[in-house]
């Protein structure tokens, strides 16, 4: 039987999600990481990307998250990310719309701080949309 701790992930907005898991995987700046039991604690900003959960029941289940940091103790772990939608709460053509606007700026863009706005937007729509689209199926 595997072995289960406890994870929520919180937002400005609301508590995102709270339960027993067996596994959670998700990216830090310097690659992606996966979280078990007993894992050593840290804190760590992650990046905006997916978040993969593997429930007590052994199914996985992936949402979209923003930036924010996580934080691994003995008998908990939290993520607090500046947002974290499920597949079905994502707005796919609002996000395919951002990833476009997000291009075009990129590459007309003359100031710098645009571009990198830019980016990061292009990046949120990006893994909303791979989100979604990996819980079509769901």
């Amino acid at each position: 039987m595997a072995v289960l701790f406890p994870f929520e992930v919180h937002t400005p907005y609301r508590r995102f999600y709270s339960g027993q898991v067996e596994a959670v995987i998700l990216t830090l700046i310097d690659g992606e990481v996966c979280v078990y039991a007993n894992h050593s604690a840290v804190t760590a900003p992650v990046c905006t990307g997916l978040l993969k959960i593997k429930d007590s029941g052994g199914a996985w289940k992936t949402a979209f998250i923003a930036e924010g940091i996580i934080e691994v103790k003995e008998h908990k772990t939290v993520l607090m990310s500046d947002s974290a939608e499920w597949p079905n709460e994502i707005d796919i053509d609002r996000a395919r719309k951002a990833k476009e606007k997000a291009e075009e700026i990129m590459k007309d863009g003359s100031m710098k701080f645009d571009i990198e706005n830019a980016a990061a937007s292009f990046k949120r729509a990006e893994m909303r949309i791979k989100a979604w689209e990996m819980g079509k199926g769901n």
